[in-house]
């Protein structure tokens, strides 16, 4: 016997897990925004330098399944910071076609410089709950992406981009 219909109300959708996960986004992105307000990076922006940092000379869609960020867009987030000087693109020896990004001086001052604001935004995201409640919040969290990863529309790979980052340049 089929369960009968959740009733149509906006209570229904304010406990919905997925309403509820856009609204935490919504507020995450406008904490670190406006702790970072001074460095004028965008969450995306800043995962794709660090990731640059961490990994120089991979290319585009590598960086795209090393954040797990789509690759359509990615290419206006790629066209910013190189508009900022936080990057450079530079042609592969291997295929001139692919183009390797890098840090500029400028891109690892200001990830330097931001890291206490990124630090102090996290902070702030969790800082309503009690400690244990945020330990156990953040391990529930990586349980869900991990195992929801497959269904999202840009998975997670970066295990497999990552291996082969050293033939790309």
């Amino acid at each position: 016997m089929p369960s009968k219909p959740s009733a149509i109300t906006m209570d229904a959708v304010y406990t919905a897990p997925g309403y509820l996960f856009r609204r935490m986004q919504q507020i995450a992105v406008s904490i670190f925004v406006e702790e970072c307000r001074a460095f004028d990076l965008t969450p995306v922006q800043y995962a794709a330098l660090v990731a640059i940092h961490t990994h120089p000379g991979i290319d585009a869609t590598r960086l795209s399944a090393v954040i797990a960020f789509d690759r359509s867009t990615l290419g206006n987030v790629i066209e910013r910071l190189e508009s900022k000087a936080l990057i450079e693109r530079k042609p592969s020896r291997e295929d001139k076609r692919v183009k390797l990004l890098y840090l500029t001086k400028s891109g690892a001052a200001m990830l330097r410089d931001i890291m206490s604001s990124v630090e102090h935004a996290q902070l702030r995201m969790l800082q309503p709950l009690k400690p244990a409640d945020r330990k156990t919040l953040l391990a529930l969290l990586t349980q869900l992406v991990d195992l929801n990863n497959e269904a999202s529309r840009v998975p997670l790979r970066a295990e497999d981009a990552l291996e082969h980052l050293g033939k790309a340049g």
